[in-house]
Protein backbone atom coordinates (compact mmCIF):
# COMPACT_ATOMS: atom_id res chain seq x y z
CA UNK A 1 0.00 0.00 0.00
CA UNK A 2 1.37 3.40 -0.98
CA UNK A 3 1.46 6.28 1.48
CA UNK A 4 0.88 9.87 0.47
CA UNK A 5 3.87 12.17 0.73
CA UNK A 6 3.62 15.87 -0.10
CA UNK A 7 0.80 17.72 -1.84
CA UNK A 8 -0.65 15.96 -4.86
CA UNK A 9 -1.95 18.40 -7.49
CA UNK A 10 -5.23 17.89 -9.27
CA UNK A 11 -5.15 16.64 -12.82
CA UNK A 12 -6.45 19.10 -15.38
CA UNK A 13 -9.58 16.96 -15.68
CA UNK A 14 -10.23 17.34 -11.95
CA UNK A 15 -9.64 21.08 -12.30
CA UNK A 16 -12.23 21.11 -15.09
CA UNK A 17 -14.78 19.42 -12.82
CA UNK A 18 -14.15 22.14 -10.23
CA UNK A 19 -15.50 24.71 -12.71
CA UNK A 20 -18.94 23.11 -12.26
CA UNK A 21 -18.61 22.78 -8.47
CA UNK A 22 -21.92 23.46 -6.71
CA UNK A 23 -20.99 22.06 -3.34
CA UNK A 24 -21.46 18.63 -1.84
CA UNK A 25 -25.16 18.33 -2.74
CA UNK A 26 -25.14 19.22 -6.45
CA UNK A 27 -22.84 19.17 -9.43
CA UNK A 28 -19.84 16.91 -10.12
CA UNK A 29 -19.01 16.46 -6.44
CA UNK A 30 -22.58 15.82 -5.40
CA UNK A 31 -24.26 12.51 -4.59
CA UNK A 32 -25.80 11.91 -8.04
CA UNK A 33 -22.67 12.20 -10.20
CA UNK A 34 -21.94 8.49 -10.41
CA UNK A 35 -21.31 5.67 -12.84
CA UNK A 36 -23.34 2.49 -12.38
CA UNK A 37 -22.39 -0.62 -14.36
CA UNK A 38 -23.78 -4.14 -14.18
CA UNK A 39 -22.78 -7.68 -15.11
CA UNK A 40 -24.67 -10.96 -15.16
CA UNK A 41 -22.75 -13.63 -13.25
CA UNK A 42 -23.16 -17.33 -13.95
CA UNK A 43 -21.88 -19.55 -11.15
CA UNK A 44 -22.20 -19.70 -7.38
CA UNK A 45 -20.91 -16.49 -5.76
CA UNK A 46 -19.12 -16.59 -2.41
CA UNK A 47 -19.96 -13.22 -0.82
CA UNK A 48 -17.06 -13.46 1.62
CA UNK A 49 -14.54 -13.87 -1.19
CA UNK A 50 -16.29 -11.12 -3.16
CA UNK A 51 -16.01 -8.73 -0.21
CA UNK A 52 -12.30 -9.50 0.14
CA UNK A 53 -11.74 -8.94 -3.58
CA UNK A 54 -13.59 -5.61 -3.50
CA UNK A 55 -11.52 -4.46 -0.53
CA UNK A 56 -8.31 -5.42 -2.32
CA UNK A 57 -9.35 -3.29 -5.28
CA UNK A 58 -9.47 -0.27 -3.00
CA UNK A 59 -5.97 -1.06 -1.73
CA UNK A 60 -4.65 -1.40 -5.29
CA UNK A 61 -6.24 1.74 -6.76
CA UNK A 62 -5.74 5.02 -4.89
CA UNK A 63 -8.36 6.84 -6.97
CA UNK A 64 -11.08 4.86 -5.16
CA UNK A 65 -9.99 6.39 -1.84
CA UNK A 66 -8.95 9.87 -2.91
CA UNK A 67 -10.56 13.05 -1.68
CA UNK A 68 -10.51 16.14 -3.88
CA UNK A 69 -9.84 19.19 -1.71
CA UNK A 70 -11.61 22.09 -3.42
CA UNK A 71 -10.49 25.06 -1.36
CA UNK A 72 -9.95 28.07 -3.62
CA UNK A 73 -6.23 28.56 -4.13
CA UNK A 74 -5.43 25.23 -2.48
CA UNK A 75 -6.98 22.54 -4.66
CA UNK A 76 -5.28 19.18 -4.39
CA UNK A 77 -5.80 15.44 -3.96
CA UNK A 78 -5.65 13.67 -0.64
CA UNK A 79 -5.15 9.89 -0.72
CA UNK A 80 -6.68 8.24 2.34
CA UNK A 81 -6.15 4.77 3.86
CA UNK A 82 -8.22 1.87 2.51
CA UNK A 83 -11.63 1.12 3.98
CA UNK A 84 -14.07 -1.74 3.33
CA UNK A 85 -16.36 -1.51 0.31
CA UNK A 86 -20.07 -1.56 1.10
CA UNK A 87 -21.51 -4.76 -0.38
CA UNK A 88 -25.26 -5.27 -0.28
CA UNK A 89 -26.89 -8.60 -1.17
CA UNK A 90 -30.42 -8.65 -2.60
CA UNK A 91 -32.88 -11.45 -3.27
CA UNK A 92 -34.06 -10.90 -6.85
CA UNK A 93 -36.10 -14.04 -7.38
CA UNK A 94 -37.63 -13.91 -10.85
CA UNK A 95 -38.55 -16.28 -13.64
CA UNK A 96 -35.73 -16.75 -16.20
CA UNK A 97 -37.64 -14.82 -18.88
CA UNK A 98 -37.97 -11.81 -16.54
CA UNK A 99 -34.41 -11.69 -15.23
CA UNK A 100 -32.86 -9.34 -17.76
CA UNK A 101 -35.58 -6.78 -17.08
CA UNK A 102 -35.16 -7.27 -13.32
CA UNK A 103 -31.42 -6.65 -13.67
CA UNK A 104 -32.08 -3.51 -15.69
CA UNK A 105 -34.59 -2.27 -13.12
CA UNK A 106 -32.01 -2.80 -10.37
CA UNK A 107 -29.51 -0.64 -12.29
CA UNK A 108 -32.18 2.03 -12.78
CA UNK A 109 -32.89 2.03 -9.05
CA UNK A 110 -29.19 2.37 -8.21
CA UNK A 111 -28.69 5.14 -10.76
CA UNK A 112 -31.37 7.12 -8.99
CA UNK A 113 -29.56 6.78 -5.66
CA UNK A 114 -27.31 9.25 -3.87
CA UNK A 115 -23.69 8.43 -3.06
CA UNK A 116 -21.58 11.43 -2.08
CA UNK A 117 -17.98 12.04 -3.17
CA UNK A 118 -17.08 12.34 0.52
CA UNK A 119 -18.21 8.78 1.31
CA UNK A 120 -14.96 6.85 0.94
CA UNK A 121 -14.19 4.49 -0.60
CA UNK A 122 -15.79 5.81 -3.77
CA UNK A 123 -16.91 2.32 -4.78
CA UNK A 124 -19.80 0.19 -3.58
CA UNK A 125 -21.44 -2.99 -4.82
CA UNK A 126 -24.81 -4.69 -4.94
CA UNK A 127 -25.17 -8.41 -5.63
CA UNK A 128 -28.67 -9.41 -6.68
CA UNK A 129 -29.30 -13.18 -6.61
CA UNK A 130 -31.81 -14.75 -8.98
CA UNK A 131 -30.83 -18.23 -7.78
CA UNK A 132 -27.71 -19.98 -6.57
CA UNK A 133 -26.00 -19.83 -9.98
CA UNK A 134 -27.47 -16.73 -11.60
CA UNK A 135 -26.97 -13.24 -10.26
CA UNK A 136 -26.33 -9.63 -11.22
CA UNK A 137 -23.42 -7.62 -9.85
CA UNK A 138 -23.73 -3.84 -9.89
CA UNK A 139 -20.82 -1.54 -9.13
CA UNK A 140 -21.39 2.10 -8.25
CA UNK A 141 -18.48 4.55 -8.29
CA UNK A 142 -18.33 8.32 -8.07
CA UNK A 143 -17.51 9.88 -11.44
CA UNK A 144 -14.87 12.14 -9.88
CA UNK A 145 -12.85 8.96 -9.24
CA UNK A 146 -13.54 6.88 -12.35
CA UNK A 147 -14.65 6.96 -15.96
CA UNK A 148 -16.37 4.27 -18.04
CA UNK A 149 -12.98 2.88 -19.11
CA UNK A 150 -12.02 2.54 -15.43
CA UNK A 151 -15.14 0.53 -14.69
CA UNK A 152 -14.11 -2.00 -17.36
CA UNK A 153 -10.71 -2.26 -15.66
CA UNK A 154 -12.33 -2.66 -12.24
CA UNK A 155 -14.52 -5.61 -13.21
CA UNK A 156 -11.64 -7.39 -14.96
CA UNK A 157 -9.43 -7.07 -11.91
CA UNK A 158 -12.26 -7.91 -9.54
CA UNK A 159 -12.97 -11.15 -11.42
CA UNK A 160 -9.31 -12.23 -11.17
CA UNK A 161 -8.98 -11.19 -7.52
CA UNK A 162 -12.20 -13.04 -6.65
CA UNK A 163 -11.01 -16.20 -8.43
CA UNK A 164 -7.71 -16.04 -6.54
CA UNK A 165 -9.59 -15.67 -3.23
CA UNK A 166 -11.48 -18.82 -4.24
CA UNK A 167 -8.20 -20.71 -4.66
CA UNK A 168 -7.75 -20.60 -8.44
CA UNK A 169 -4.14 -20.41 -9.60
CA UNK A 170 -4.33 -17.26 -11.72
CA UNK A 171 -1.57 -14.65 -12.13
CA UNK A 172 -2.12 -11.60 -9.94
CA UNK A 173 -3.04 -8.41 -11.83
CA UNK A 174 -0.02 -6.28 -12.64
CA UNK A 175 0.73 -3.45 -10.25
CA UNK A 176 -1.08 -0.41 -11.68
CA UNK A 177 0.25 3.09 -12.15
CA UNK A 178 -1.64 5.37 -9.78
CA UNK A 179 -3.77 8.34 -10.74
CA UNK A 180 -1.58 10.66 -8.69
CA UNK A 181 1.29 9.73 -11.04
CA UNK A 182 -0.91 10.73 -13.97
CA UNK A 183 -1.75 14.08 -12.34
CA UNK A 184 1.94 14.87 -11.93
CA UNK A 185 2.68 13.82 -15.51
CA UNK A 186 -0.34 15.82 -16.70
CA UNK A 187 1.09 18.96 -15.10
CA UNK A 188 4.57 18.33 -16.42
CA UNK A 189 3.51 17.70 -20.02
CA UNK A 190 1.77 21.10 -20.10
CA UNK A 191 5.24 22.69 -20.02
CA UNK A 192 6.66 20.62 -22.87
CA UNK A 193 7.12 21.83 -26.48
CA UNK A 194 4.63 19.22 -27.74
CA UNK A 195 1.92 20.75 -25.56
CA UNK A 196 2.72 24.21 -26.88
CA UNK A 197 2.37 22.91 -30.43
CA UNK A 198 -1.01 21.41 -29.48
CA UNK A 199 -2.14 24.71 -27.98
CA UNK A 200 -1.10 26.49 -31.17
CA UNK A 201 -3.10 23.95 -33.19
CA UNK A 202 -6.28 24.60 -31.20
CA UNK A 203 -5.72 28.37 -31.25
CA UNK A 204 -5.74 28.29 -35.03
CA UNK A 205 -8.25 25.48 -35.55
CA UNK A 206 -10.95 27.01 -33.36
CA UNK A 207 -10.49 30.62 -34.44
CA UNK A 208 -14.03 31.99 -34.73
CA UNK A 209 -15.61 28.64 -33.81
CA UNK A 210 -18.59 28.22 -31.47
CA UNK A 211 -19.79 24.84 -30.22
CA UNK A 212 -23.08 24.08 -31.95
CA UNK A 213 -25.95 25.07 -29.62
CA UNK A 214 -29.22 23.24 -29.07
CA UNK A 215 -32.29 25.28 -28.16
CA UNK A 216 -33.75 24.38 -24.76
CA UNK A 217 -37.37 24.32 -23.67
CA UNK A 218 -36.72 26.23 -20.46
CA UNK A 219 -34.44 29.12 -19.71
CA UNK A 220 -31.67 28.70 -17.18
CA UNK A 221 -32.83 31.89 -15.52
CA UNK A 222 -36.10 30.14 -14.59
CA UNK A 223 -34.05 28.22 -11.98
CA UNK A 224 -36.20 25.10 -12.27
CA UNK A 225 -35.29 22.07 -10.13
CA UNK A 226 -32.63 20.01 -11.89
CA UNK A 227 -32.35 16.26 -12.36
CA UNK A 228 -31.10 14.09 -15.20
CA UNK A 229 -33.26 11.67 -17.18
CA UNK A 230 -32.34 9.12 -19.85
CA UNK A 231 -34.32 8.41 -23.02
CA UNK A 232 -33.20 5.08 -24.50
CA UNK A 233 -33.65 3.91 -28.08
CA UNK A 234 -32.26 1.51 -30.68
CA UNK A 235 -30.55 2.08 -34.01
CA UNK A 236 -31.61 -0.97 -36.00
CA UNK A 237 -29.43 -3.64 -37.59
CA UNK A 238 -29.81 -2.21 -41.10
CA UNK A 239 -28.46 1.20 -40.11
CA UNK A 240 -25.80 -0.26 -37.82
CA UNK A 241 -24.60 -2.59 -40.54
CA UNK A 242 -24.46 0.29 -43.02
CA UNK A 243 -22.43 2.38 -40.55
CA UNK A 244 -19.94 -0.44 -39.98
CA UNK A 245 -19.58 -1.08 -43.73
CA UNK A 246 -18.97 2.62 -44.38
CA UNK A 247 -16.38 2.70 -41.62
CA UNK A 248 -14.47 -0.14 -43.28
CA UNK A 249 -14.79 1.33 -46.77
CA UNK A 250 -13.58 4.80 -45.72
CA UNK A 251 -10.85 3.59 -43.31
CA UNK A 252 -12.74 5.32 -40.51
CA UNK A 253 -13.97 4.25 -37.10
CA UNK A 254 -17.70 3.72 -36.52
CA UNK A 255 -17.55 6.83 -34.30
CA UNK A 256 -16.32 8.94 -37.23
CA UNK A 257 -19.17 7.74 -39.42
CA UNK A 258 -21.77 8.43 -36.76
CA UNK A 259 -20.23 11.83 -35.98
CA UNK A 260 -20.47 12.73 -39.66
CA UNK A 261 -24.18 11.93 -39.53
CA UNK A 262 -24.47 14.01 -36.36
CA UNK A 263 -22.88 16.94 -38.22
CA UNK A 264 -25.67 16.67 -40.80
CA UNK A 265 -28.22 16.61 -37.99
CA UNK A 266 -26.69 19.73 -36.41
CA UNK A 267 -26.59 21.44 -39.79
CA UNK A 268 -30.30 20.77 -40.27
CA UNK A 269 -31.15 22.10 -36.80
CA UNK A 270 -28.89 25.17 -36.74
CA UNK A 271 -28.40 26.04 -40.42
CA UNK A 272 -24.64 26.28 -39.90
CA UNK A 273 -22.18 24.70 -42.34
CA UNK A 274 -19.16 25.38 -40.10
CA UNK A 275 -20.02 22.99 -37.27
CA UNK A 276 -18.15 22.33 -34.03
CA UNK A 277 -19.41 19.33 -32.08
CA UNK A 278 -18.20 18.29 -28.64
CA UNK A 279 -17.26 14.71 -27.94
CA UNK A 280 -14.98 12.81 -25.59
CA UNK A 281 -11.60 11.19 -25.89
CA UNK A 282 -10.37 8.58 -23.44
CA UNK A 283 -7.72 11.02 -22.21
CA UNK A 284 -5.30 8.09 -21.89
CA UNK A 285 -2.66 9.36 -24.26
CA UNK A 286 0.20 7.52 -22.53
CA UNK A 287 0.35 3.72 -22.60
CA UNK A 288 1.58 3.67 -19.01
CA UNK A 289 -1.88 4.73 -17.80
CA UNK A 290 -4.02 2.37 -19.90
CA UNK A 291 -4.69 0.25 -16.79
CA UNK A 292 -5.00 3.07 -14.25
CA UNK A 293 -8.31 3.66 -12.49
CA UNK A 294 -9.19 7.34 -12.49
CA UNK A 295 -11.14 10.11 -14.18
CA UNK A 296 -9.34 10.56 -17.52
CA UNK A 297 -12.08 11.42 -20.02
CA UNK A 298 -11.51 14.64 -21.94
CA UNK A 299 -13.93 16.89 -23.81
CA UNK A 300 -12.85 17.66 -27.38
CA UNK A 301 -14.45 20.22 -29.72
CA UNK A 302 -14.15 18.82 -33.26
CA UNK A 303 -14.74 21.33 -36.06
CA UNK A 304 -15.72 20.31 -39.59
CA UNK A 305 -16.85 22.41 -42.55
CA UNK A 306 -19.78 20.99 -44.49
CA UNK A 307 -19.81 23.72 -47.14
CA UNK A 308 -19.51 22.34 -50.66
CA UNK A 309 -19.69 18.75 -49.45
CA UNK A 310 -21.28 16.80 -52.29
CA UNK A 311 -22.01 13.44 -50.65
CA UNK A 312 -22.11 11.89 -47.21
CA UNK A 313 -19.13 9.73 -48.11
CA UNK A 314 -17.16 12.91 -48.74
CA UNK A 315 -18.27 14.27 -45.37
CA UNK A 316 -17.01 11.11 -43.67
CA UNK A 317 -13.61 11.84 -45.18
CA UNK A 318 -13.65 15.39 -43.83
CA UNK A 319 -14.81 14.18 -40.43
CA UNK A 320 -12.08 11.54 -40.32
CA UNK A 321 -9.44 14.17 -41.02
CA UNK A 322 -10.86 16.46 -38.32
CA UNK A 323 -10.91 13.64 -35.77
CA UNK A 324 -7.37 12.45 -36.49
CA UNK A 325 -6.01 15.97 -36.06
CA UNK A 326 -7.99 16.48 -32.84
CA UNK A 327 -6.75 13.20 -31.34
CA UNK A 328 -3.19 14.01 -32.41
CA UNK A 329 -3.40 17.26 -30.43
CA UNK A 330 -5.42 15.92 -27.49
CA UNK A 331 -4.82 18.16 -24.47
CA UNK A 332 -7.10 18.96 -21.52
CA UNK A 333 -10.25 20.84 -22.49
CA UNK A 334 -9.47 23.73 -20.13
CA UNK A 335 -6.26 24.38 -22.04
CA UNK A 336 -8.14 24.26 -25.33
CA UNK A 337 -10.62 26.85 -24.07
CA UNK A 338 -7.75 29.12 -22.99
CA UNK A 339 -6.67 29.22 -26.64
CA UNK A 340 -10.18 29.73 -28.04
CA UNK A 341 -12.51 31.02 -25.30
CA UNK A 342 -15.22 31.86 -27.83
CA UNK A 343 -15.86 28.16 -28.50
CA UNK A 344 -17.75 27.88 -25.19
CA UNK A 345 -20.02 30.90 -25.79
CA UNK A 346 -23.04 28.64 -26.32
CA UNK A 347 -22.41 26.58 -23.19
CA UNK A 348 -24.03 29.07 -20.86
CA UNK A 349 -26.73 30.56 -23.08
CA UNK A 350 -29.93 31.27 -21.22
CA UNK A 351 -32.01 29.29 -23.71
CA UNK A 352 -29.34 27.09 -25.32
CA UNK A 353 -26.94 24.36 -24.27
CA UNK A 354 -24.31 22.17 -25.87
CA UNK A 355 -25.21 18.52 -26.43
CA UNK A 356 -22.16 16.26 -26.53
CA UNK A 357 -21.91 13.11 -28.64
CA UNK A 358 -20.08 9.86 -27.95
CA UNK A 359 -19.91 6.31 -29.30
CA UNK A 360 -18.55 3.79 -26.80
CA UNK A 361 -15.47 2.04 -28.19
CA UNK A 362 -13.81 0.25 -25.29
CA UNK A 363 -10.87 -2.07 -26.03
CA UNK A 364 -12.18 -4.73 -23.65
CA UNK A 365 -15.55 -5.91 -22.40
CA UNK A 366 -16.79 -9.00 -20.57
CA UNK A 367 -18.84 -11.18 -22.89
CA UNK A 368 -19.36 -14.42 -21.00
CA UNK A 369 -15.69 -14.65 -19.93
CA UNK A 370 -15.15 -17.57 -17.55
CA UNK A 371 -12.69 -16.51 -14.83
CA UNK A 372 -12.27 -19.09 -12.12
CA UNK A 373 -15.68 -20.63 -11.62
CA UNK A 374 -17.81 -17.60 -12.56
CA UNK A 375 -18.69 -16.30 -16.03
CA UNK A 376 -19.15 -12.52 -16.46
CA UNK A 377 -21.29 -10.80 -19.06
CA UNK A 378 -21.65 -7.02 -19.47
CA UNK A 379 -25.20 -5.72 -19.22
CA UNK A 380 -25.02 -3.46 -22.26
CA UNK A 381 -28.45 -3.94 -23.78
CA UNK A 382 -30.48 -1.49 -21.71
CA UNK A 383 -33.75 -0.37 -23.28
CA UNK A 384 -35.78 1.09 -20.42
CA UNK A 385 -35.93 4.88 -20.26
CA UNK A 386 -35.90 6.44 -16.82
CA UNK A 387 -37.02 9.79 -15.35
CA UNK A 388 -34.09 10.01 -12.90
CA UNK A 389 -30.57 8.76 -13.49
CA UNK A 390 -27.00 9.67 -12.63
CA UNK A 391 -26.15 13.30 -13.18
CA UNK A 392 -24.59 15.05 -16.15
CA UNK A 393 -23.35 18.50 -15.15
CA UNK A 394 -25.10 20.48 -17.86
CA UNK A 395 -27.25 20.07 -20.97
CA UNK A 396 -27.58 16.71 -22.66
CA UNK A 397 -25.45 13.81 -23.90
CA UNK A 398 -25.84 11.27 -26.69
CA UNK A 399 -24.33 7.82 -25.99
CA UNK A 400 -24.25 5.10 -28.64
CA UNK A 401 -23.02 1.56 -27.96
CA UNK A 402 -22.54 -0.95 -30.78
CA UNK A 403 -24.05 -4.17 -29.46
CA UNK A 404 -22.83 -7.65 -30.46
CA UNK A 405 -26.45 -8.42 -31.39
CA UNK A 406 -25.90 -6.23 -34.48
CA UNK A 407 -27.66 -2.99 -33.58
CA UNK A 408 -26.81 0.05 -31.46
CA UNK A 409 -28.17 0.58 -27.95
CA UNK A 410 -28.42 4.31 -27.41
CA UNK A 411 -29.38 6.95 -24.87
CA UNK A 412 -30.00 10.65 -24.89
CA UNK A 413 -29.42 11.89 -21.35
CA UNK A 414 -30.85 15.32 -20.54
CA UNK A 415 -31.26 17.82 -17.73
CA UNK A 416 -34.94 18.09 -16.91
CA UNK A 417 -34.66 21.76 -15.95
CA UNK A 418 -33.77 22.50 -19.58
CA UNK A 419 -35.68 19.97 -21.69
CA UNK A 420 -39.11 18.38 -21.90
CA UNK A 421 -39.20 14.68 -22.69
CA UNK A 422 -41.26 15.33 -25.82
CA UNK A 423 -38.45 17.50 -27.22
CA UNK A 424 -35.92 14.77 -26.53
CA UNK A 425 -38.09 12.26 -28.40
CA UNK A 426 -38.27 14.68 -31.33
CA UNK A 427 -34.48 15.07 -31.35
CA UNK A 428 -34.06 11.29 -31.46
CA UNK A 429 -36.60 10.94 -34.25
CA UNK A 430 -34.83 13.65 -36.24
CA UNK A 431 -31.44 12.01 -35.79
CA UNK A 432 -32.81 8.63 -36.89
CA UNK A 433 -34.21 10.24 -40.06
CA UNK A 434 -30.78 11.71 -40.84
CA UNK A 435 -29.14 8.32 -40.25
CA UNK A 436 -31.50 6.61 -42.66
CA UNK A 437 -30.91 9.26 -45.30
CA UNK A 438 -27.12 9.33 -45.03
CA UNK A 439 -26.06 5.80 -44.11
CA UNK A 440 -28.20 4.03 -46.69
CA UNK A 441 -27.36 6.42 -49.57
CA UNK A 442 -23.82 7.67 -48.87
CA UNK A 443 -23.18 8.62 -52.51
CA UNK A 444 -26.42 10.50 -53.12
CA UNK A 445 -26.21 14.31 -53.33
CA UNK A 446 -26.02 15.68 -49.79
CA UNK A 447 -28.38 18.50 -48.93
CA UNK A 448 -26.57 21.01 -46.72
CA UNK A 449 -28.44 23.92 -45.18
CA UNK A 450 -26.71 27.29 -45.42
CA UNK A 451 -26.73 29.80 -42.62
CA UNK A 452 -25.01 30.88 -39.44
CA UNK A 453 -25.25 29.87 -35.80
Amino acid sequence: MTVQTGIIPLSFNQDFLCLFDKGDEEGPFGPTYNIVCGWRLTGAVDTGALQEALDELVVRHEALRTEIVREEGNRHQRVLPPAPVRLAVRDLRAEPAERHRAAEELLIELEGGRYGSGELPLLRAVLGRFDERDSVLALIAHHSAVDEWSMKLVIQELAVLYARKRGFDLPAPAEPAQYREYALWDRERATQPKAERARAYWRERLRGAVAAPTRTDHRRSANLPKSTAAHRFLIDEELTGAALSLATATRSSPFMVMLAAYYVFLNRSTGATDVTATTFSSGRTLARFQHTVGSFFNLLPIRTDLAGCGTFRELIGRTRASCIQAYRHDIPFGQIVEQAPGVTASFAGDDTCVVSFQVFQFPFTMAGDLIGDVAYHDIRRRLLSQPVTTDIPDGALWTLDIDPAGDMVCSLWFNTNLFEESTIRDLVAGFLRVLRETLLSPDAPLTVQKGDL
